[in-house]
């Protein structure tokens, strides 16, 4: 396969410093042969521009919501290299950095595909809007924004409207939700999965249930973003907003084989790994480089 490597040194959405240095981290430790390896053809675009923003200055643009434009202008310029990777026939595959980014990379294969399908794998659902965030931060935002819900600087980044249709999206994981998320999920009647409800179904019917509702939707393009932190907090000391009672490293595993064999995921997020505050004995950083090897050894397949 024909893979793109496109980094987003992103650390505004999160509002944390070092998840800016995720992507080069992971470079540094072999990223890039861990998927030539796996048979891959591969390409590294390098790393989206992100202009240096005063911490005085993150609620220049909003009072609420921090860093406002730099975000949305990061995420446009994402936009753009997701929708030339895949017109080029490749295969986006952006590491983050903090997950705002997922509001551009899920623009960028809207305006490639037709019917997008969205599978978002967290520990938070990202669906709050610059009315509802108790915290200010954009990474709490894009899913919201992708289905055309919040702020217009978010809900327009790359074009305007909506990039996703709310039952096209399927949410896993969860196990931090906040209150205006659960009217949102109520409202829109989303596909939401909390870790107590994939306890509760099972795993493996889970996923059978998600890969069937994606096949009956028709779509014609699916975008997986995939945040660390819906593993267990023991795994990843290294991520901003670790949660407790998470996944394992097998059933992240699973997870990611499932949807990856059934061919139909065309663009992907690997997001909100800081190096700066991992455990001595690099635990986020070994945990991470398993889980892209599995993804791409499970992609060749």
């Amino acid at each position: 396969m024909k893979i793109n490597i496109i980094g987003m040194p992103l650390y505004y959405g999160c509002d944390r410093n070092g998840a800016q240095h995720g992507p080069d981290r992971l470079r540094e430790n072999g990223l890039i042969d861990i998927a030539k390896n796996n048979g891959h053809e591969v390409y590294d675009m390098g790393n989206i521009y992100i202009p240096n923003i005063p911490i005085e200055d993150k609620y220049k643009d909003h009072p609420k919501v921090k860093y406002l434009n730099p975000v949305a202008d990061a995420s446009t310029n994402l936009a753009n290299n997701v929708y030339c990777s895949l017109m080029g026939h490749g295969f986006p595959f952006v590491i983050g950095g903090d997950h705002s980014l997922g509001a551009g990379s899920i623009a960028g294969a809207s305006k490639y595909f037709n019917d997008l399908a969205v599978i978002w794998i967290d520990a938070h659902g990202d669906i709050n809007t610059d009315e509802t965030t108790p915290s200010g931060n954009a990474h709490g935002m894009p899913l919201a924004a992708s289905m055309n819900v919040g702020h217009s600087r978010f809900t327009n980044i790359y074009f305007h409207g909506q990039k996703v249709k709310p039952e096209n999206v399927h949410i896993i994981g969860v196990r931090e939700i906040d209150d205006g998320e659960l009217d949102l999920i109520k409202r829109l009647d989303l596909n939401f999965y909390t870790m107590d409800t994939v306890r509760e179904m099972g795993l493996k019917n889970l996923l059978q249930k998600i890969i069937s509702d994606i096949r009956a939707a028709k779509v014609d393009g699916v975008h997986l973003s995939f945040d660390i932190d819906v593993l267990d907090a023991s795994l990843v000391p290294g991520t901003g907003t670790p949660v407790n009672n998470g996944f394992s490293m097998e059933e992240a595993k699973e997870i990611l084989a499932a949807f990856l064999k059934e061919k139909f995921v065309t663009s992907m997020d690997f997001v909100e790994f800081n190096p700066l505050i991992d455990h001595e004995d690099e635990r986020t950083l070994k945990n991470c480089l398993d889980l892209l090897n599995h993804i791409f050894k499970t992609m060749a397949n």
